[in-house]
């Protein structure tokens, strides 16, 4: 091995980690964005266009999450704990998968109607998303350790603002909706929206051990 080549495999990477990082964190603010304005679409045709539009989101989400997953088999030394970094980019790719799973049961199981407690749901989504992009900025130089704290809060709190949308609309499911088919197919994608803000706070879960560790 020459001596460049030496030197470079103990030289940090801080700036490709990050910028992967806040690549991924945009990418997932868009994309729920997107699903967020795709229950609030009244034509379904338009709806249903703008759900199947997300799996290209989900695929940028793999190619950069495979890019980190390179950088940190390739460098020596990261910004911060490999597993931590492995950790944050899996929570991460999850959330892509997560939205994109709900996208794909509406879809694919012909919902028509898109319930008060879908949309309100969608917007948690996007808040939460919109948080933990915030804490991903701030890991950069962690300079406003307050910002990143407070961002995984919010993170904390828009997860169990899911948790009460999930368990008030399952009663209400449960009471009232007669056909077994029905039920299942709104229970899993109930389930499957909820279950974003899940991923989202192990990111969050994640953050908030690096900068105990690092600050």
């Amino acid at each position: 091995m020459g001596l460049n080549s030496f030197v470079k495999l103990f030289t940090p990477k801080d700036k490709i980690f990050y910028s992967l990082f806040e690549e991924v964190a945009i990418n997932l603010s868009d994309m729920s964005k997107v699903f967020s304005d795709a229950m609030h679409e009244e034509n379904e045709d338009k709806r249903n266009a703008m759900l199947k539009s997300l799996e290209d989101y989900e695929h940028k989400n793999d190619d950069a999450t495979h890019r980190l997953f390179i950088q940190l088999g390739q460098n020596f030394i990261t910004p911060f704990d490999r597993e931590d970094i492995h950790y944050l980019a899996s929570s991460l790719d999850d959330i892509a998968d997560y939205i994109w799973a709900s996208a794909k049961r509406i879809i694919n199981y012909n919902i028509e109607h898109v319930t008060d407690a879908m949309k309100a749901m969608s917007k948690v989504i996007v808040s939460s998303v919109q948080a933990l992009q915030i804490a991903i900025k701030e890991l950069r130089n962690m300079k406003n350790l307050k910002a990143i704290t407070d961002a995984c809060v919010k993170v904390n709190s828009f997860e169990n603002q899911a948790d009460d949308i999930l368990d008030e609309v399952l009663l209400a499911l449960f009471a009232n909706e007669k056909n077994a088919i029905e039920l299942i197919k709104m229970k899993e994608l109930y389930e499957d929206m909820e279950i974003v803000t899940d991923k989202c706070e192990d990111a969050a879960n994640v953050i908030e051990s690096i900068i105990i560790k690092y600050s």
